[in-house]
């Protein structure tokens, strides 16, 4: 019988939902003079605050979730710590409700929360031993469970995230899940990462749904500041794409590492992310450009398949090849998004964080090859919410470069009627999220340097 170890992973996700981020680098020269806190202000509110910190943990429960999942049913030697980061995300979750509801709230949250996850590992455990049986008895009990859940959201948030309405979300989230992994095991693997995916997006949609209920019942605590601007749907988009590119590549390397038969789906999903980077570019900079953006942005992609081709097969040699063709690639991209953001996005900042975010995923995938599952894992989340960085500073330059499209909006006078999120009607134009899109790209502004085990 697998068992889900109650693993706390290192550098678990910051979510102080009361406290804005640390202050932003000054904005550069030449005209753009306002302060660091009135460049950050639109995206660093104590709302915004509140949302990014659930949409950075929601997402990543669907993420590990999934994984979690398909290592159980593979009988993976690295299932242990794959759930054991889960276990840890369903912390942080607990975490960031107690630090709105109390530590009472917190608790009764956790106890369902948890209870989810173990009907996931039942139907995971049901589907390796062929037992119908199970399967549909794990159903059942995630049946129950979305009920318990959608009580205890009605009633936190008195009423402002309906029973029926939490129920119709929790209906898509299971779905979505449970669809990735029957996928998985039937071998449709480019179902399964379209259902992860889409699972990713969903519960960013709840973040911001949540958020909007939290702050309409607490307005004080986030000094009535509104979690739905096109500001903060700006910093949110980033963020979700960002930290969603840390866990594609993360796992597609060990694909990679393992031969899987998945490999080539799970690449297709990080490759589908840079062709909307692609097309992004070229929406508002012209097909050249865009042509340009993807042989810099596809090529380090390479590189790191390549790195994964030279460890399996034990070629040093090759693997010093890719670095150092990812350290090209560093300045190469750091430099074309200097000139494209006309120096908004400094080329020795942009060179910081893509070191960093490429070391990230080296050691994450070093210490998988070498066995080592823990540091692995711990690897991967710390990749993961290092994205939460770039979300931070990339919005807030960008609000500084383009502050009339970003103007405040009216708090919403009903919560959103899809459920757990959906977009509302005051969120970005199309041209601001391929915007969004291009800039994506820029890997970090500014991030704490961690001493890392290599």
């Amino acid at each position: 019988m697998m068992k889900m170890n109650k693993l706390m992973v290192a550098l678990p996700l910051s979510l102080s939902l009361l406290v804005p981020t640390a202050a932003l680098a000054d904005s550069h020269g030449g005209g753009h003079g306002e302060s660091t806190q009135q460049m950050e202000a639109p995206t660093a509110t104590k709302a915004a605050e509140l949302r990014i910190a659930l949409d950075t943990v929601l997402t990543e429960h669907a993420f590990l979730a999934v994984e979690a999942m398909r290592k159980g049913v593979d009988g993976a030697e690295d299932f242990d710590q794959a759930s054991g980061a889960l276990l840890a995300n369903a912390e942080d979750l607990k975490a960031a409700v107690a630090s709105v509801y109390g530590e009472e709230g917190g608790e009764q949250f956790d106890a369902i929360w948890q209870s989810h996850i173990g009907y996931f590992v039942d139907y995971v455990t049901a589907t390796a031993e062929g037992n119908e049986e199970g399967k549909e008895q794990a159903l059942a009990e995630l049946e129950e469970y979305k009920v318990e859940q959608a009580k205890f959201f009605d009633t936190a948030t008195e009423g402002r995230l309906s029973e029926e309405a939490v129920v119709e979300g929790l209906d898509v989230h299971v779905d979505q899940l449970i669809g990735a992994f029957d996928a998985y095991v039937e071998g449709d693997f480019e179902t399964a990462y379209e259902w992860e995916r889409e699972s990713i997006h969903h519960m960013s949609m709840f973040a911001e749904t949540l958020s909007i209920a939290i702050t309409d019942q607490f307005p004080e605590k986030f000094d009535n500041t509104n979690p739905d601007t096109p500001a903060v749907d700006l910093r949110a988009s980033l963020n979700t794409t960002f930290t969603e590119h840390a866990g594609l590549a993360a796992m597609a390397m060990q694909d990679g590492a393992d031969g899987a038969e998945s490999f080539d789906q799970a690449a297709g999903a990080l490759l589908a992310n840079a062709d909307d980077l692609s097309a992004a570019v070229g929406s508002v900079y012209g097909e050249e450009a865009g042509a340009q953006f993807e042989e810099t942005w596809k090529s380090h992609i390479g590189y790191f398949v390549d790195y994964v081709t030279a460890t399996g097969e034990g070629n040093e040699e090759g693997q010093e090849q890719a670095r150092a063709e990812l350290d090209q690639y560093i300045v190469d991209q750091a430099a074309f998004l200097e000139s494209a953001t006309e120096g908004r996005i400094p080329a020795d900042a942009l060179e910081e964080g893509l070191t960093e975010h490429v070391e990230q995923l080296l050691t994450a995938f070093d210490s998988y090859v070498a066995g080592d599952y823990e540091t692995a894992y711990a690897s991967i989340r710390e990749a993961y919410a290092h994205m939460t960085m770039p979300a931070a500073g990339l919005s807030a330059a960008i609000t500084d470069q383009f502050p009339e499209q970003f103007g405040e909006a009216e708090m919403p006078s009903e919560m959103p009627s899809t459920g757990m999120g959906g977009m509302s009607a005051n969120s970005t134009t199309p041209y601001l999220w391929a915007l969004a899109g291009l800039l994506l790209a820029a890997l970090i502004t500014t991030v704490a340097v961690r001493t890392r085990k290599q």
